[in-house]
């Protein structure tokens, strides 16, 4: 349950960080001198040439990101029925860090002048129609798989009955394990499209996320395996038919 305060501090970093850049992109603000800073010290050129659509693109991921934590925020709270297991305090501090490094990561997409206080020309093109689709459709199946997870510990009025692992049914559970974890990868791929597909950056963010839920996924689908005899045996891990 303490997942939820990863996201109660993306929604307020990552929503700051927006806040900024649309300031920035509309209204040609410069960036807060301390975030100037922190470009350089990460290794962004304050002069990099205007890259058009990289501007539009890294405002847009960082908007689906912010949003994305706005969902995931609301399902910890008020959909989710955690157990009473706990995490370890190493993985706690790097989950607090990571989702104040990937907003940071997605601003540092844009030259530090941004835009010479020049306001941003949007230029919709094909890979953010497409990654914004994936990004929904993997959104919602997510929540769908988040839900189903609940209503296992749930009576049929929604009150808690158990705190028990049960077999979920239903979904894209029919061919994974850990489909939430598979929606997740999707998620951010969907991002990595949103910036053009040729984003090197954020294609580490992409791997990172993928041995991360990969690994958690592997642990679950083991759990499921030891401790149901009869849980599905066409069943993958991760990755439906694949892994």
């Amino acid at each position: 349950r303490w997942f939820t305060h990863f996201y109660v501090v993306s929604v307020l970093w990552n929503g700051f960080l927006l806040l900024c850049l649309l300031r920035a992109e509309f209204l040609g603000e410069s960036l807060p001198s301390w975030i100037q800073d922190m470009h350089r010290a990460l290794g962004r050129d304050s002069q990099s040439k205007d890259m058009g659509n990289e501007h539009f693109s890294a405002l847009l991921v960082l908007l689906l990101l912010w949003l994305h934590s706005c969902r995931r925020l609301a399902e910890c709270l008020w959909t989710s029925v955690f157990s009473s297991g706990v995490i370890h305090i190493v993985q706690y501090c790097f989950g607090l860090g990571y989702y104040i490094a990937v907003g940071s990561t997605v601003l540092c997409q844009v030259p530090t002048n941004v835009r010479n206080g020049k306001k941003l020309s949007v230029q919709i093109c094909w890979y953010h129609i497409t990654g914004v689709i994936m990004y929904i459709w993997a959104s919602l199946h997510q929540h769908r798989c988040l839900a189903i997870l609940a209503n296992l510990r749930k009576s049929r009025s929604g009150k808690v009955v158990s705190l028990s692992h049960s077999v979920p049914f239903g979904d894209w559970f029919e061919s994974v394990s850990c489909p939430h974890y598979f929606a997740e990868l999707l998620i951010y791929v969907s991002m990595a499209i949103t910036l053009g597909i040729h984003n090197v950056t954020w294609w580490c963010v992409v791997m990172y996320v993928l041995f991360n839920q990969a690994l958690a996924a592997v642990l679950c689908h083991e759990f499921y395996q030891k401790n149901f005899s009869s849980y599905p045996k066409h069943r993958k891990a991760f990755i439906p038919l694949v892994f």
